[in-house]
């Protein structure tokens, strides 16, 4: 079907500069539309017309230096990194194709040309906000999104895919909640299980608490500012950093005196799975319902470099619990050692937005999130989001005391008197590293 598709729009490449400017990279004549795939009415408008036609334009010239570019692909929010991508992703080779008030029929009529033919290492996506003021059904905005999903895999099914979730605006600005959610709700239903897709919680990093944009961030509701794009980079740092785009070098990080170092920054030497509990599913699950791994015999990960299900990978002196393909999958790697002593467990961790884990201290789960979103620990000041982050674990006498960058999380949480430690994965991505325990 996609192989159709392009050529479709070989065939139409005539059609395509037949209009009123008479350019290849002008926007399609409103007959040549009728044929082109997508659903939605192109914009018409002179700043969108204008804009399609001059960076499709220059783009053309740059397609020899752009290749195998990891390629930002959407409207006006994406072509506000500006090419230079305002100085972030520094080591990375990036192409920004974003088009000012381009809809996701746009993109996929222009994404032959404009990304494939660039043979793109990743493609980052956010998409959908224009479709939404211009009242175009959230059910074809998904389909359109379906086909541009496709001719991605199709061109290149190991391609890294990395999705956006929409950012929330405003019901003023014809953009309301709801319907960004409903959007990017069906986005997810079709990206699901599919692990060469990565989805990142971008509407709840931006989302003020009643699903619209924070001023902070968006000025007029709908543009990012120089801050709302460095908290945008920031999101999407982790991820690059998993798919080694960037942060490539190994920590250097020496453990101190009377630590012993429980992850090598190697493989997971030391590490395994552990038989799962029987679950009795429900006979009516939730929609979006977490998945639990189920682990029938254990499994003990020594000079491996990725657990059997390619979840917990050991990547350049970090732990990465990468963000599950289902959406919610949880599952817990342990320790293959038992520690009955009393200890002080340091390490450090890295969520991207709204991810969910959880550090097992002798079996019993102290939650480990990117807090302020995720919670429960929403009022911390010295958290920083998408950043490392310090956790100190002190379990004495039975009880665990555990802070967060110095601040206090808890002072009471009873545990057994002997067992592992174990790492979570459930939602989003987790990143740890510099594991240590001190035994007293």
């Amino acid at each position: 079907m996609i192989r159709s598709f392009i050529a479709i729009c070989v065939l139409l490449a005539p059609a395509l500069s037949v209009n009123a400017q008479d350019t290849k990279y002008a926007l399609p004549s409103v007959e040549a539309e009728k044929d082109l795939p997508g659903e939605g009415a192109l914009r018409r408008y002179a700043g969108y017309v204008n804009t399609w036609q001059r960076l499709r334009t220059q783009w053309s010239t740059e397609i020899k230096q752009d290749q195998q570019a990891v390629v930002f692909l959407g409207d006006s929010i994406t072509q506000g990194w500006t090419p230079t991508f305002r100085g972030h992703f520094e080591g990375m080779k990036v192409a920004n194709r974003g088009i000012g008030g381009d809809t996701t029929r746009g993109m996929l009529i222009r994404l032959q040309e404009d990304v494939l033919s660039l043979h793109p290492s990743a493609v980052v996506m956010l998409m959908g906000t224009n479709d939404i003021e211009v009242q175009i059904a959230p059910e074809a905005i998904a389909r359109n999104f379906q086909k541009i999903i496709d001719a991605l895999k199709d061109h290149n099914p190991d391609m890294p895919i990395v999705l956006c979730r929409m950012f929330p605006s405003s019901a003023s600005k014809k953009r309301p909640t709801e319907t960004i959610q409903q959007v990017n709700q069906l986005y997810e239903n079709i990206v699901r299980n599919d692990p060469q897709i990565t989805v990142v919680d971008t509407f709840t990093l931006f989302d003020d608490g009643n699903g619209d944009a924070l001023p902070a961030y968006f000025p007029d509701l709908l543009h990012l500012n120089g801050a709302g794009y460095a908290k945008w980079a920031s999101a999407l740092q982790p991820i690059f950093a998993t798919l080694q785009f960037t942060e490539k070098e190994a920590d250097n990080f020496e453990v101190e005196a009377g630590y012993t170092s429980l992850f090598n920054g190697k493989d997971l030497t030391g590490w395994g799975f552990r038989p799962t509990p029987p679950r009795n599913p429900p006979k009516n699950p939730r929609p979006n319902a977490p998945v639990f791994a189920v682990v029938k015999e254990a499994e003990d990960f020594a000079g491996k470099t990725v657990s059997s299900d390619g979840r917990y990978q050991a990547i350049n002196g970090r732990l990465v619990v990468k963000t599950p393909a289902e959406g919610r999958r949880i599952q817990q790697l342990w320790t293959l050692r038992e520690f009955e002593q009393d200890f002080t467990l340091k390490l450090e961790f890295r969520a991207t937005p709204n991810a969910d884990s959880g550090v097992f201290i002798r079996k019993p789960q102290l939650q480990c999130r990117d807090y302020l979103l995720a919670g429960p620990y929403t009022e911390l000041k010295s958290y920083k989001p998408q950043d490392w982050n310090e956790l100190v674990v002190t379990v004495k006498d039975g009880i665990a005391q555990a802070t967060c960058n110095g601040e206090l999380l808890t002072d009471d949480m009873a545990v057994p008197v002997t067992g592992p430690i174990g790492l979570e994965g459930d939602r989003g991505q987790m990143e740890y590293r510099r594991i240590r325990i001190k035994l007293e």
